[in-house]
């Protein structure tokens, strides 16, 4: 087989690539979250405690100290748990992207043996870390399951939306990521300037608040935001038990696939020099 064609950018190519390689996917995604947790005293625990600690963090202040209340058209979530549940719905796909795009940089320069001295896939390294991020967002939903069904939102069947809401987000990150580890290699600056971007970016979308009290001047540039689509989706489908939006969902799905290719292109076209810059 050819370079050329051993890098193909085509996306029939990466899925038959994902399928070819689907064991050893799931050998270094155990691996993974194993690795994170490794020597500490509760262990894969902590993926529960942790967005739990989170979320208690996040409520007392934007709850308690700011007294912020979740406004929505039909319902109004005056109490900590509510807002608690309204906010970690936001949380979620925050969270997910924020976890694979700042490792993003530094994915093939912190693995120069698999660059140098082995022949591997690197463009599983992306899929991986994506694999571990949904791991940690299959956790923290099961817990916003938990919180919905205590609070005093209503449990609505529309929650069995929530894969086709997520999937085309989740390629949206997958292209993001791949690109920002292809060009970390050749640009270090990069991985300085993804932390403070991701922080502007958590502010910047309707996790704290939802999108109605945005001034609606702001709408249009709001909507420019990968994560204001999918989050107001999933709070409408799970709090509210709205249908998705097709209207919003499918150009939003347009975009992400566009995104998720471009950024595979990206990568299968920039590894060549890998080994050179390593």
């Amino acid at each position: 087989m050819n370079p050329e064609q051993r890098h193909s950018a085509s996306l029939p190519r990466l899925l038959f690539r994902l399928w070819q390689h689907r064991s050893l996917i799931l050998t270094l995604t155990r691996r993974e979250v194993a690795g994170r947790y490794k020597g500490s005293l509760f262990g894969v625990l902590w993926s529960f405690i942790s967005p739990l600690l989170m979320l208690s963090v996040f409520t007392f202040v934007f709850g308690e100290i700011f007294q912020a209340r979740w406004g929505s058209p039909g319902q109004q979530a005056s109490g900590h748990l509510e807002f608690a549940v309204a906010l970690f719905a936001g949380l979620l796909q925050y969270n997910l992207l924020a976890e694979c795009v700042s490792k993003a940089p530094h994915l093939v320069t912190s693995q120069p043996n698999y660059v140098k001295k082995i022949v591997f896939p690197l463009e599983l390294l992306a899929v991986v870390s994506l694999m571990a991020a949904l791991f940690h967002f299959g956790v923290a939903y099961a817990i916003i399951l938990v919180l919905t069904a205590l609070s005093d939102w209503h449990f609505h069947w529309t929650v069995l939306y929530t894969p086709v809401i997520m999937a085309p987000f989740v390629f949206l990150v997958l292209g993001v990521t791949w690109a920002l580890s292809a060009l970390g290699v050749y640009v270090r600056d990069i991985g300085q300037i993804v932390p403070p971007a991701l922080t502007a970016l958590m502010f910047l979308s309707p996790v704290f608040y939802p999108l109605s009290s945005v001034s609606p001047k702001l709408h249009s540039i709001y909507q420019l935001n990968p994560l204001t689509t999918v989050i107001e989706q999933l709070r409408s489908t799970l709090l509210f038990g709205n249908s998705p939006d097709w209207g919003v969902l499918l150009p939003y799905g347009a975009v992400c696939l566009v995104v998720g290719v471009s950024g595979y292109a990206i990568f299968q076209h920039t590894r060549q020099g890998f080994a050179d810059v390593l």
